[in-house]
């Protein structure tokens, strides 16, 4: 699976009808719903803002509208062209100002594929790294040396929490996951406990 990086937009004009198209990085179906809250918001003098998204590690959850198109005609061929991309954690909305010419359902499942296809073509994308997510306490002193070794492990730091010992929450590359280990179990001697969370 890949992630989008950054929002990128496109155009089309099919019989007078704009159809504009957008793609927003997002991470959660209630992400997508506040973005689609604020392009309505955006968009009141449209006659329709169907989107569709994709999110989860292996692109499971999935959500799409046809927001007042015919039924079927918009937020899934949209969907459909978002899941055989191979792209998660991303929103898509067309956007369409009517031009005065029906399209019918066929040109209406062909507009909405083609301009969410016209804008994954602008897509600026990375592979996905499936990440564990560790915490773990420890002395200030012990701190301090593990500390400058963290990056070795492309350690994503989530949380550091100073209290009497050290709390550290943060996330690690999968592949990393049991070179970090030996290397907390052999720095500490076995005396810090590195827990691994369920996601």
């Amino acid at each position: 699976m890949k992630v989008l990086m950054q929002y990128a937009s496109s155009e089309l004009n099919v019989k007078n009808s704009r159809f504009l198209a957008e793609i927003f990085p997002i991470n959660s179906a209630a992400e997508a719903r506040e973005l689609l809250k604020s392009q309505k918001g955006k968009y009141e003098d449209a006659c329709h803002v169907v989107h569709a998204f994709v999110a989860g590690e292996n692109g499971e959850v999935l959500g799409c509208s046809d927001d007042g198109e015919p039924s079927g005609t918009a937020g899934r061929p949209a969907l459909a062209v978002l899941k055989g991309s191979g792209i998660t954690n991303i929103m898509l909305t067309v956007t369409r100002w009517f031009g005065g010419t029906l399209l019918g359902t066929g040109g209406l499942v062909k507009a909405y594929s083609d301009s969410a296809k016209l804008v994954l073509s602008q897509a600026i994308t990375e592979a996905l790294i499936k990440k564990h997510t560790f915490q773990f306490e420890c002395s200030y002193s012990e701190w301090e040396n593990l500390r400058r070794s963290l990056d070795e492990f492309s350690v994503e730091m989530l949380q550091a929490d100073y209290s009497e010992k050290v709390r550290v929450n943060g996330q690690i590359p999968l592949e990393k996951k049991a070179p970090f280990e030996a290397f907390i179990e052999n720095a500490s001697k076995g005396g810090i406990k590195l827990v691994f969370l369920k996601v």
